[in-house]
């Protein structure tokens, strides 16, 4: 799953040009280079989770996401335990679960800055909506981590209602 979407992120955010740096995302506090950014930081959380060394380096690169997922095939790396960015502490397995979210929702985000296609992997948004809705989102509205929900229509897809309760408008 972190694969997945934190390969998608690369993907798309490799696709930015130079001139778009300074577009606005839905992330209000954030333009396309600080979006790019904190994006880039996922593999390092996890790295540092895990205590390995070279967090980061390479990303955009999908390339580069794939030390982190050998990282996290490393036995007994998945149960080692790790801080939460809201403050909590929870194994490096929810960790990569939770990465994943934050890679997808900003994956999202940066397509509708730079115009691209807002489609997320399917797969991905069903096993990140399984783990981590209602809960998660609250958990991070309560940190200030995550904006307050948007309402969304009856029989909204997986991916609408993942977006709307990370304070995303998947109408935009």
């Amino acid at each position: 799953m972190y694969q997945r979407a934190a390969t998608g992120a690369a993907v798309m955010a490799r696709g930015v040009a130079g001139d778009q740096m300074a577009l606005a995302t839905p992330c209000r506090e954030w333009d396309v280079s600080a979006l790019l950014e904190h994006m880039s930081g996922g593999d390092a959380y996890l790295l540092g989770a895990m205590g390995v060394p070279g967090a980061g380096v390479g990303w955009p690169d999908p390339a580069a996401v794939t030390g982190c997922v050998e990282a996290l095939r490393r036995p007994g790396a998945l149960e080692r335990s790790c801080m939460s960015p809201a403050g909590f502490e929870w194994s490096v397995a929810e960790a990569a679960g939770g990465t994943a979210m934050d890679q997808l929702i900003h994956t999202w985000d940066l397509a509708v800055a730079i115009g691209a296609d807002r489609h997320l992997d399917g797969d991905v948004v069903e096993a990140v909506v399984e783990m981590f809705l209602p809960r998660m989102p609250e958990i991070g509205r309560q940190a200030g981590l995550v904006g307050p929900a948007v309402p969304v229509r009856a029989g909204a897809s997986a991916q609408e209602r993942l977006l709307g309760a990370m304070g995303r408008d998947p109408e935009r």
